[in-house]
């Protein structure tokens, strides 16, 4: 899996590019929400759960159906008076969902694990993407500060942390010339 902050780090981005004008602070941290929640599933293993259970870790909650139903609760439970088929109401689904999927294309491209279930509960397979740039992160906050934490860290910020920037400063810039 990628880090808990290249996972926050594209929610955030998807945030900003979707340009809502609401209250950036909610916004922002129940994107990153999110985009943090679909690795909750490591508590299966002390379940008794394996990795390749449909519950396992990357399973069910790396899932587009999980991403569907989680955008659509934090939609309809923290922006309630917002209508559903407006503008901003799909917007907002959409940027949930975005943010909620970005971890799975993440955890995709790793270089480590046994796959992503995306279409768990349907399908049990696990996928990769072709491309796998960015180091698996250690499972365990005490495992992340050792030297295998600091390379993936340093790894995500030329493969997480650059592209997400360069895509703030474009939308920044748009923005200002579209005003």
């Amino acid at each position: 899996m990628a880090s808990i902050f290249g996972h926050a780090l594209a929610a955030y981005t998807i945030g900003k590019v979707s340009n809502i004008q609401l209250n950036p602070v909610k916004l922002s941290l129940l994107l990153i929400f999110c985009a943090v929640i679909p690795d909750a599933d490591v508590i299966m293993f002390n379940f008794g759960y394996s990795y390749m259970h449909p519950l396992g870790h990357r399973g069910f909650t790396h899932s587009i159906l999980f991403a569907f139903i989680l955008a659509f609760s934090v939609r309809a439970i923290f922006y309630t008076k917002v209508t559903y088929f407006s503008k901003v109401g799909i917007i907002l689904f959409f940027t949930f969902f975005l943010a909620t999927l970005s971890h799975s294309f993440l955890d995709a491209i790793t270089n480590g694990g046994r796959g992503v279930g995306f279409f768990i509960p349907f399908e049990n397979s696990r996928y990769f993407f072709s491309w796998r740039p960015i180091l698996v992160s250690p499972l365990g906050a005490g495992n992340f500060f050792s030297k295998w934490g600091w390379h993936v860290i340093q790894n995500e910020a030329f493969y997480i942390g650059i592209p997400a920037v360069s895509v703030l400063v474009m939308n920044y810039i748009f923005r200002r010339i579209i005003k």
